[in-house]
């Protein structure tokens, strides 16, 4: 028996790119940074980042392409597959990608205002008013607590 299947949660490294195949398509490309935190055998914490270029198909392609900007979060599952090609000068190039099967965005960042023109999304003393956004709780997670 075979597997395949890659897991990533991290965050995008550049803003997408969609593009469409002459069959129609959609073809969305991104790169996610992943970062790994451990002590040394001085006890000092190291710190190092991998980076994972994804391609996602269809209308996943354009609901990445559409919500998803250079900083965002994102957990990205499907497969490894290397492709290969002649560059120009004929030297043959390889590039290996994870297929995204399932992607699943992550929580916002803390940075931009969710509400109106820069205020809260609820102001004191009134209702709360419809919108479009979705409040996500704030998480501090601490690699040290990963168990692998």
């Amino acid at each position: 028996m075979y597997l395949n299947k890659a897991i990533v949660i991290g965050n995008l490294t550049r803003d997408p790119e969609l593009r469409s195949l002459p069959s129609g398509i959609k073809v969305c490309s991104f790169s996610l940074a992943t970062n790994r935190v451990w002590k040394d055998k001085n006890g000092a914490k190291q710190e190092a980042a991998d980076y994972h270029n994804v391609v996602v198909f269809g209308r996943q392609a354009e609901t990445v392409a559409q919500y998803m900007k250079k900083g965002s979060s994102m957990l990205v599952e499907g497969r490894m597959q290397t492709r290969s090609w002649d560059d120009k000068e004929g030297n043959k190039k390889y590039r290996t990608e994870i297929v995204a099967d399932r992607t699943q965005f992550g929580p916002r960042g803390t940075g931009a205002p969710t509400g109106g023109a820069g205020g809260d999304a609820v102001s004191k003393g009134s209702a709360p008013e419809e919108s479009d956004t979705i409040e996500y709780p704030e998480e501090d997670i601490n690699p040290e607590d990963i168990p692998f």
